[in-house]
């Protein structure tokens, strides 16, 4: 069955994270997505390994894991559009793509002929979306933008990690390039609106997203919470600012997380753990109270966690609908049932590896399911298919 953007061609000129992943959600909502690529290199990524995915052998292919989360469902084109016969044939790609996307820096194209101005020449209702470090404008706008030092910049390493006074304290990147990821995801959104707003108009237009910009928004209620109150939030490790108790806690075999949403679920946890007294303490009787005297608090509860396994407090917990959850390793993760019903982890019939393992696309479509029909490109694999249709 057709996904929902059947009929849609996107021409990427992305390369990375930011931009594939972007890409990518669109090829699985059924986009036909053209992946520009150096003649002989490729997306950067393609080299970004060990590890590589393995062929029917055992031996390393050219494709490694990481390009492989982000570039399924796109035909890979080898073009050199630092020339001039390059950038003859995307003009061609042009005239018949709805989307454009692009991740280089502001003006990086331009010497080319390949940004906005230029490309709405040749069609004017394309979608046009940039992707970069900083945005099009500002004293920043010819940086380079990289996820890790954004993610620095705009705060998130800040409020992430254990307290300085702690073992291993100090600022921590997360453990994937989340601002990459929501860039993409933001790119996504915006581009889909843009076509909605072409489909009453006829206008195309070009969308500016910056990975600044996506990680101040993406600081959500620790942003708002410092521009409501003015003081600047501070690393809490696994707990949660404004709610109590909410964070890991250490028991016989491990960590589980407790998240306590109301003050019902406080004291049923109390009771599970055998101190109803302390969920009947009004100093403990409101969120509120529990966030003001969290540092009396939580050493009393991890005093009762400590005592028990983690299986066994999870069967407890859970059986009175308190949130809670194992630390899980990845392995873990893959190998959780709700995860295995969700097919969350699929493989795809490759070229030179046989097989590709992929993992899904979270979103669920009622009418129009996703269809996973193509795996990550080897390079230049749709070159001629494109370019010389029979």
């Amino acid at each position: 069955m057709a996904g929902p953007l059947n009929g849609i061609k996107v021409l990427d000129l992305s390369r990375i994270l930011a931009g594939p992943w972007a890409t990518q959600v669109l090829a699985d909502y059924g986009a036909e997505v053209w992946k520009i690529e150096r003649p002989g290199q490729g997306d950067d990524t393609r080299h970004w390994g060990p590890p590589y995915v393995k062929d029917v052998q055992g031996n390393d292919t050219t494709e490694s894991a990481y390009y492989v989360a982000a570039n399924r469902g796109k035909k890979s084109i080898e073009v050199d559009m630092t020339t001039a016969a390059g950038q003859a044939i995307i003009y061609k790609l042009v005239q018949q793509a709805d989307i454009v996307v692009e991740n280089y820096k502001v003006g990086g194209l331009k010497k080319y002929g390949l940004d906005y101005e230029s490309i709405k020449n040749i069609r004017n209702d394309v979608i046009y979306c940039s992707i970069t470090g900083f945005g099009q404008d500002g004293p920043y706008a010819n940086r380079a933008g990289y996820d890790a030092m954004i993610q620095a910049m705009g705060g998130l390493m800040s409020i992430t990690g254990e307290k300085d006074n702690l073992p291993g304290g100090g600022p921590q990147k997360v453990g994937v390039a989340t601002t990459d990821l929501m860039t993409g995801m933001y790119a996504v959104s915006g581009i889909l609106a843009a076509l909605y707003h072409r489909t009453q108009t006829n206008e195309g237009q070009q969308i500016d997203i910056a990975l600044l910009d996506t990680q101040v928004a993406c600081l959500a209620n620790q942003g708002s919470s410092y521009l409501v109150s003015g003081e600047v939030p501070q690393r809490l490790g696994s707990a949660h600012p404004n709610i109590v108790p909410y964070q890991a806690m250490k028991v016989q075999d491990g960590y589980i997380l407790l998240a306590v949403g109301n003050d019902e679920q406080f004291k049923k946890c109390c009771a599970v753990l055998g101190c109803s007294e302390v969920g009947d303490n009004r100093q403990f009787a409101t969120n509120a109270l529990r966030v003001k005297h969290r540092e009396t608090l939580i050493p009393i509860l991890e005093s009762y966690f400590i005592e028990g396994k983690l299986d066994d407090w999870l069967t407890a917990l859970s059986k009175v609908h308190v949130p809670c959850g194992p630390i899980n390793s990845i392995d873990r993760v893959f190998d959780n049932p709700q995860i295995k019903h969700r097919n969350m982890a699929f493989e795809l019939a490759h070229p030179t590896a046989g097989k590709v393992p992929q993992v899904a696309n979270p979103i669920r479509f009622s009418q129009t399911p996703i269809d996973y029909n193509a795996a990550p490109p080897i390079l230049g694999q749709h070159t001629d298919e494109i370019l010389n249709p029979k």
